[in-house]
């Protein structure tokens, strides 16, 4: 795993996420990779095959204050031929790793709900449904998020991943 530039216009082929925005849904362009890499150099990390192939990449930043200051998992991707074989695991292990250096009380993470795939990966890393947002991604028709966390050692009695009640909406995630 190693963080690179001079391969990073190698990353954005691989992406099929959307950044959702309250007012509108935008594909991941160059400067927002950029602004990732410039503000949170850490918390973007490559995996490279022995032949030099990008298997895949993840992207995230440091946010929130007092006991919501956590790592957040903004985009997590592995190329179809290097999936199944555990490059995801690595990769959101060393975003959880740094954000236990930076004393976060967790990493949270947004996957849409019908990624049935993605939502039992989490789950197999420790990770729970702490809310749903309503019609996060939009589309044809817009689509529901679950906000996924894990509780990292700072959090000793767990309470970041106590599961809200109810749903809520964009406007009113912090």
């Amino acid at each position: 795993m190693r963080s690179n530039l001079l391969l990073f216009s190698n990353l954005d082929p691989l992406t099929e996420t959307v950044l959702h925005f309250t007012l509108a849904a935008l594909q991941y362009g160059l400067s927002f990779y950029l602004q990732y890499l410039a503000h949170w150099p850490e918390y973007f990390q490559v995996a490279e095959s022995p032949s030099g192939d990008i298997m895949g990449y993840i992207m995230g930043k440091a946010e929130g204050v007092q006991e919501n200051w956590h790592g957040h998992v903004t985009a997590l991707t592995v190329a179809p031929e290097y999936r199944k074989l555990g490059v995801a695991a690595m990769l959101m292990s060393g975003l959880e790793y740094i954000s236990e250096k930076k004393q976060a009380y967790f990493v949270d993470l947004f996957v849409r709900v019908s990624n049935k795939v993605a939502v039992d990966m989490y789950k197999r890393l420790g990770y729970s449904v702490y809310r749903r947002v309503l019609e996060y991604y939009f589309g044809d028709p817009d689509e529901d998020a679950f906000d996924m966390r894990k509780a990292l050692s700072r959090d000793i009695l767990k309470k970041s991943v106590i599961p809200l009640a109810h749903p809520v909406r964009p406007e009113d995630v912090d």
